[in-house]
């Protein structure tokens, strides 16, 4: 058998240019063309043990994908892929593949891995020009299933039970589905009409969707509950932390989450055109070096800030936001300052008028494998700003788990679950960052599926809710 010729370096990617991206809100990042797709696919070696699958958390068939990407199968690709993954377009573009699935290729031992991605997301693009398919779904069984919240882990669990003929409903908070993908990540990563073509897809296979509905409030989860056979919790961790230093109810001063929520889903960054406000800053100081917290910055200079600085109290190498993100951001002209750490926001007026920062240092690694950072002891400066975004993480939202009677959380308010992900209340299911805390979006579809597949034994058994 002749041995294939390895391509050491991947089809670049063609992007938006800065000085035009950073005056729109349209995708950054194009999708790759039939002929750079064609070569791409080509570089795959189609391993007969592929170690990218045990990388993928939805375990789709990378090398099966790609070959039919190689032979202009694009239908046959799409399918395949969507055996696991109802959001190609969605995975294909925001998740940290370089972490997962592309981390285990073996081309990347000595060059390049293979885009994986960007070869999902052409065959999603691609679906999407000549009609998308809805999955087949098998008939009625009889049984009925409610998820709470319709971010990634709550749709690939409804996705799955859709397809055994299960009947589901999903209650969400927001007046628009999708979550994070909706509410959290900026159109220039992940345009809408992206996540509600395939949002669409679940409610043609017969989901339900219950918007404007808050669990807890609206109606109490037992309620709720004694509808079902079972129920999957899927509402994220969205309460937003601060550090607790002064100044942080100065106006001016935003916690990411809202931020991005009045920038995305309530479309501030058209006003008056939509009548939700936002204040525009000249100076932006964004804490944090996560993803959100590239979100948070390269939003802001799109909505006309002069100057936006990321403050991130370790160094760039610690820095937990993609690769890929930081590198755009930096060629959108945000500035770093590392090893930097906000100890007072200074007001005037009642607002924000500047930063007090302290310098820090890398000390010994943390239980996170990062060195942690400690304060140079008499070691500040100032710097002018107008507007703060706190990008430091979130916490378990306390509002649907304290509802739920006999729901055990551990000591960080997070729901505790077994390996199905079930709780400790029979029939009752939970996934994604309201079990494990922030994580990726390809991390919480994983938990949905493992937990449908939960639900699923449970139903066909005969069980119930017991509440």
């Amino acid at each position: 058998m002749e041995r294939k010729e390895i391509i050491p370096r991947r089809v670049p990617v063609r992007r938006q240019q800065p000085e035009e991206r950073i005056r729109n809100f349209e995708e950054v990042a194009y999708v790759y063309s039939e002929d750079e797709a064609k070569a791409e696919a080509s570089r795959c070696l189609g391993c007969k043990k592929p170690p990218c699958v045990k990388g993928c958390p939805v375990g789709v068939d990378i090398p099966g994908f790609i070959s039919k990407i190689l032979a202009q199968d694009y239908k046959s690709a799409i399918k395949i892929i969507k055996e696991q993954n109802l959001l190609p377009g969605v995975c294909g573009r925001v998740c940290p593949q370089e972490n997962q699935c592309e981390k285990f290729c073996i081309l990347g031992k000595k060059g390049d891995p293979v885009s994986i991605g960007k070869l999902e997301r052409f065959a999603a693009d691609v679906e999407a020009k000549s009609g998308v398919r809805t999955p087949d779904v098998a008939p009625l069984s009889g049984y009925n299933a409610a998820i709470v919240g319709s971010g990634p882990a709550g749709l690939t669990c409804a996705f799955e039970l859709a397809r055994k003929g299960h009947r589901v409903t999903i209650f969400e908070a927001l007046h628009a589905p999708g979550g994070v993908l909706t509410y959290g990540i900026p159109e220039f990563r992940l345009p809408q009409e992206v996540v509600d073509r395939e949002v669409k897809i679940l409610e043609k296979m017969g989901v339900e969707i219950k918007l404007d509905f808050v669990v807890g409030k609206t109606a109490p989860f037992d309620e709720i509950a004694s509808n079902y056979h079972s129920a999957f919790i899927a509402i994220g961790a969205g309460l937003p932390l601060f550090m607790g230093i002064p100044g942080e109810n100065l106006n001016g001063v935003y916690s990411a989450n809202e931020f991005l929520t009045r920038a995305n889903l309530m479309r501030a960054r058209a006003f008056p055109e939509y009548d939700t406000p936002l204040r525009k800053g000249r100076r932006v100081i964004v804490v944090g070096g996560g993803n959100v917290a590239m979100d948070s910055a390269r939003t802001a200079l799109r909505m006309g800030a002069q100057e936006v600085t990321i403050v991130y109290r370790r160094s760039r190498v610690e820095m937990p936001a993609r690769v890929e993100e930081i590198e755009n951001g930096e060629e959108e002209g945000i500035k770093f300052r590392m090893l930097s750490n906000p100890v007072e926001i200074i007001p005037e007026n009642g607002s924000v008028a500047g930063v007090k920062i302290q310098r820090m240092e890398l000390g010994e690694p943390d239980e996170s494998g990062r060195r942690r950072p400690v304060p140079i002891e008499g070691e500040f400066f100032e710097t002018e700003a107008d507007m703060v975004i706190m990008a430091i993480g979130t916490r378990a939202n306390p509002l649907v788990p304290s509802s739920v009677p006999g729901l055990r959380l551990n000591r960080r308010g997070y729901i505790e679950v077994s390996e199905t992900f079930e709780t400790s209340i029979k029939g009752v299911f939970a996934g994604g960052d309201i079990v494990t805390g922030s994580a990726t979006v390809i991390e919480a579809m994983g938990a949905g599926k493992v937990a449908a597949a939960g639900m699923d034994l449970h139903m066909q058994s005969g069980g119930k809710i017991e509440i």
